[in-house]
């Protein structure tokens, strides 16, 4: 995936926003909806998740219950999508590890998110921030923080085994030539609190969860992980202007249903996602520091595919493993 192809992704609001499709005919739910989020309640995919399911609700005239199902780094969540029926009732809530990093993580596992999913649509990307935690930490910048891991050993904290939160910290040291004990916890939440109990020396995790302990001090931004800083951290420099030319870790949300879901089924929940692009659910996703994606529905699964095979690329070439 190029970078101008995902910031097209991103670019306006223009057809986000636009009415949408005629209704498809054919299908319409006649009970609740639920959509499996693969980490616990409180971090940003959680947060997302409820942000969408309220305006979906309305569309479908049904309740869009959100079942928090965590574990081996999304992956159970994500079986236990797999293997719904393909209904219409169960979405997934689906990321960039689930999609792109799982299928390397779990190879045995049986699942391919993007083998065997259909996306309905992409919502969003976030940026990772590298925090650190002052008092363990002394470095104040990306150079400085390289150069104190060289001289002594440190800790990480992630979101679990394989996640973009892992894969991140992973190709950051293997760029930066440095080495550091991974503690992997269940979801952000818990990274974020085992940051403020100075368990752990830094870790990587979303503008969503990050930025309020940034901006009180409890953590320290040293960079985030896309190609373009964050709106909401606009004195915090990329990785690149970090000195880690090239990198560029994005990470985006979608909701996706099981591949043999009938087509008519597909198609009216593809509208009804398209019809929560409000700009009251942009500003909404803004302030949870998301910044909204337009990606045609009909044109997501091939977008998906192609930032997977990048993200799968970059997992192999990290060795990440589920040990």
């Amino acid at each position: 995936m190029t970078l101008i192809a995902r910031r097209a992704a991103l670019a306006g609001l223009g057809t986000l926003l636009a009415a949408p499709a005629l209704r498809a005919q054919g299908w319409q739910p006649t009970r609740p909806i639920r959509i499996i989020v693969t980490y616990p309640p409180g971090g940003v995919n959680d947060i997302v998740a409820r942000i969408i399911a309220e305006p979906l609700s309305r569309e479908l005239h049904q309740p869009v219950v959100i079942e928090n199902r965590a574990g081996a780094g999304g992956n159970i969540g994500t079986q236990a999508a797999a293997q719904a029926d393909a209904d219409g009732y169960t979405i997934l809530f689906g990321t960039t590890a689930l999609f792109g990093v799982n299928p390397i993580v779990y190879a045995s596992s049986g699942v391919d998110a993007v083998r065997d999913f259909t996306s309905l649509g992409l919502i969003g990307e976030v940026a990772n921030v590298l925090s650190v935690i002052p008092g363990r930490v002394q470095a104040t910048n990306l150079q400085g923080f390289i150069e104190e891991a060289k001289r002594r050993p440190l800790i990480f904290g992630s979101v679990g085994n394989g996640s973009s939160s892992h894969l991140s910290c992973a190709v950051f040291m293997k760029m930066a030539g440095i080495e550091a004990t991974h503690v992997p916890y269940r979801g952000s939440s818990p990274l974020v609190a085992a940051l403020l109990a100075k368990e752990v020396d830094f870790g990587f995790d979303t503008t969503a969860t990050s930025t309020a302990h940034i901006r009180s001090g409890a953590f320290r931004a040293l960079a985030v992980t896309t190609t373009t800083r964050a709106s909401a951290l606009p004195d915090v420099p990329t990785m690149q202007e970090g000195g880690l030319a090239g990198y560029d870790l994005g990470i985006w949300f979608n909701l996706a249903v099981p591949k043999r879901t009938p087509a008519p089924v597909v198609a009216r929940l593809r509208e009804a996602l398209a019809a929560t692009r409000t700009q009251q659910t942009a500003d909404r996703l803004r302030t949870a520091f998301v910044e909204p994606m337009n990606v045609p529905a009909a044109e997501s699964d091939a977008w998906i595919a192609a930032s997977a095979a990048r993200w799968q690329t970059i997992a192999r070439e990290a060795r990440i493993t589920a040990d």
